[in-house]
């Protein structure tokens, strides 16, 4: 136990140490990219350094894979350069018994990263849009959501606001069913009119209402005056592509939001499928973790002086991004249903684990 508990300690510290450098790497490159679009205006640098801040957890959580394949050659080469290693395994240490406690470390980490530093990602991704959203058009915001079975959906024009409720959707997402639209006064923010209707269609920059009814809410009695179309338009700025993409941000949502949403999306007759992609590849990535680890000291535990080491390290770090970029892959394959999610998701993962302990077996000597 003594022995395994060192072994993780030194991972642990390998994996501090190359995430600290990669995470100042990309806080740079985010924050002069920040300066090349915002710097030549009022947009102050705490401002800019803000931005830079909110961007950054998103891209480290993606490359997290691929920063402990890296700590996990580091250790393992490191243990073979100071002959820790030979010492080790003349213990009677076998390569599987080495790599026990930390693949079980690497497991329990993977988990506490979905479980806690998931949200906080998925917290500031949705901060660093809406800044960045306030920032080019504070007055036309265009927001979709889903609450229950219904579908919300917000507008903004020259007038206001128009908060849109849609109770179904038709398989194409730009049909919907008894539909209410609430039009706001930009800067007052009091309702101006209020429009039912049994049945909408989103055209390009119009919305093609039927069997509609319209109430003037600043009338005197809008009920008195109100009147009834059997077709009316309303001008838009949104489109099916921006509404697919709504839904398609995965990202900024956190996994234990992740079900509830899939199910509304259901309810209101949407496509969940990238979404139970983003959540199955959620519960994966542990398990994917725990596969960069074998991978990264499968061709490491032999002593430098064997050498080789140069093309041992480019090896593993080339496995290291073919099973990445495979599982990014399969991933999308999955979204798009050319593949089942299940085999998408798990497969790369275990197979790589599969494939490096069968190397690990091929090369131990005892």
């Amino acid at each position: 136990m003594t022995m395994g508990l060192y072994l993780v300690r030194r991972l642990a510290i390998s994996f501090a140490l190359i995430g600290s450098v990669f995470f100042g790497m990309l806080m740079l490159f985010e924050t002069v990219e920040m300066v090349r679009r915002f710097g030549g205006g009022d947009t102050p640098m705490s401002e800019i350094v803000w931005l830079a801040l909110l961007r950054v957890p998103a891209t480290f959580y993606q490359i997290l894979p691929l920063l402990m394949i890296l700590a996990s050659m580091a250790m393992f080469l490191g243990l073979a350069r100071s002959s820790e290693l030979v010492v080790i395994r003349s213990a009677g240490r076998s390569a599987m018994r080495m790599l026990r406690e930390p693949f079980i470390a690497t497991l329990l980490f993977g988990a506490v990263l979905v479980a806690f530093f998931n949200p906080v990602v998925a917290g500031a991704s949705r901060a660093y849009q809406s800044r960045l959203a306030a920032m080019h058009a504070p007055d036309q915001l265009a927001q979709i959501s889903l609450e229950g079975s219904a579908l919300w959906m917000r507008q903004g024009d020259e007038i206001g606001q128009t908060v849109i409720r849609a109770q179904g959707v038709e398989p194409d997402g730009l049909g919907f069913h008894d539909v209410t639209f609430l039009i706001f006064e930009r800067d007052s923010g009091l309702p101006l009119v209020r429009i039912e209707a049994a049945g909408a269609r989103l055209l390009p920059g119009r919305w093609l209402l039927t069997d509609a009814k319209r109430w003037d809410l600043m009338a005197d009695n809008p009920e008195r005056d109100a009147r009834t179309f059997l077709s009316l338009e309303l001008q838009s700025d949104l489109t099916g592509e921006r509404i697919r993409e709504s839904f398609a941000a995965t990202g900024t949502m956190s996994v234990w939001d992740l079900p509830e949403f899939i199910r509304a999306l259901d309810r209101a007759g949407l496509s969940s499928r990238p979404h139970q992609a983003q959540f199955q590849a959620e519960l994966a990535l542990p398990m994917l973790m725990a596969a960069m680890l074998m991978v990264g000291a499968v061709l490491c535990f032999r002593h430098t002086r064997a050498g080789g080491a140069g093309s041992r390290i480019l090896t593993t770090v080339l496995a290291g991004f073919a099973l990445f970029f495979l599982r990014n892959f399969a991933q999308v394959l999955g979204e798009n249903g050319q593949i089942p999610l299940a085999l998408a998701i798990w497969t790369p993962p275990i197979a790589s684990m599969l494939l490096a302990l069968g190397v690990l077996l091929h090369l131990e000597d005892g």
